[in-house]
């Protein structure tokens, strides 16, 4: 098993037996669904349950835990005013998800929470522009906290089979030898300056932890199954044997930059990970955070265990002849071959495809006969 301890001291595990017939129920979106599996498996440690006021509160303000336990993400469960009453009158309830997921949370507290205040404390803004801001704008007044348990699991299907618990990599990393291992957050299909990225962190490492988020996004990001096609077609054909691990990991896309690059790191480490690496705008959208603001936050968490790998761009430059960085190479910009996402998609609409430089031909092809490569 992985060496590094899980985020908090220890992995979280709220999976529960039992039979929950007859006990009042609450509908709730995948998504939310996400999250309880995600705090059931431990991916989340060290919550046990959706964040209370005292603890959300303090995340929204401070991005830690009220106990100072680093946390810069809110885990919550909004209700409207009747279904909010309902679950206090029930106390336990049944929470259940079009995608099979069956948990039972025991209701501690209920609460209104703020949004303009939360948006500016979690996102850095309240511009209803920010797909975090809208979102948050978006959702129910009442918050409901308390601990929760797992009963059924979402149906096992298509994408799904690449999800792993962090009792699951922590095994799989311990079978591989692997000491030292390189997380990669990712919400994009690999251009040939990701994968150079994740190769020049794994030459003084063991391995690679390629880990797709997988989940709402914002329209115009790349849909889920696009990126998991193009990882097994890439790892397959380019990468050293049994030096990279793909696993999808099944959240919601938050769009915080820096405090959720913290976030991504929290999760990393409890999957096992003893470093993550950190990119140019991180998490970011639009020109909401400063390019390298996600690098920069991490002074205010030296108590995280995992230990993040900071890369600026990589591209590819014509006269260095490699793939390089703006601290390895003095060339002008002229002799560098990058592309903006924004470009990136603008081609593929167009039907053409990137040059070697940019993408692989494996992952243009799947992309370029994808019916519908972006989130509409």
């Amino acid at each position: 098993m992985s060496g590094i301890s899980a985020h908090g001291g220890s992995l979280i595990s709220r999976i529960a037996k039992g039979d929950a017939a007859g006990m009042h129920s609450v509908q709730i979106s995948p998504d939310v669904a996400n999250d309880i599996e995600n705090i059931a498996d431990g991916i989340f440690s060290p919550l046990e349950g959706f964040l209370g006021e005292q603890d959300f509160e303090s995340v929204v303000s401070k991005g830690r835990l009220a106990d100072g336990t680093a946390w810069t993400i809110p885990i919550i469960l909004d209700l409207d005013h009747a279904a909010a009453r309902e679950a206090k009158d029930a106390g336990d309830v049944l929470l259940a998800s079009s995608n099979g997921l069956e948990a039972v949370i025991h209701v501690e507290e209920i609460f209104r929470f703020d949004k303009e205040t939360t948006s500016a404390g979690v996102y850095g803004t309240t511009d209803l522009q920010h797909p975090g801001v809208a979102r948050t704008s978006s959702m129910n007044e009442f918050l409901v906290g308390g601990k929760v348990g797992m009963i059924k699991r979402p149906r096992q299907t298509g994408i799904r089979r690449y999800r792993m618990t962090p009792t699951q990599t922590r095994a799989a990393f311990a079978d591989a030898g692997w000491k030292s291992i390189a997380a990669f957050q990712t919400r994009n299909p690999p251009h040939v300056a990701h994968e150079m990225l994740q190769k020049t962190a794994i030459t003084t490492r063991d391995g690679i932890f390629v880990n797709p988020l997988i989940g709402r996004k914002k329209p115009g990001d790349f849909v889920d199954d696009v990126i998991v096609s193009c990882y097994e077609r890439m790892i397959r054909n380019y990468y050293p044997e049994k030096r990279c691990q793909l696993a999808t990991l099944h959240t919601e896309m938050r769009y915080a930059g820096p405090k959720e690059a913290i976030h991504h790191a929290i999760m990393r480490q409890n999957y096992g990970c003893t470093h993550i690496i950190i990119g140019r705008d991180h998490a970011g959208v639009g020109s909401y955070y400063d390019p390298f603001a996600a690098h920069k936050i991490f002074d205010d968490y030296p108590d995280i265990e995992i230990t993040p790998i900071f890369f600026p761009a990589f591209f590819y430059c014509s006269r260095c002849l490699t793939f390089t960085n703006p601290r390895a190479c003095p060339h002008d910009t002229k002799d560098r071959v990058q592309i903006s996402g924004t470009k990136l998609r603008a081609m593929i609409q167009k039907g053409e495809a990137p040059n070697e430089f940019i993408m692989r031909p494996e992952a243009s092809k799947i992309i370029l006969e994808h019916p519908a490569p972006f989130v509409v």
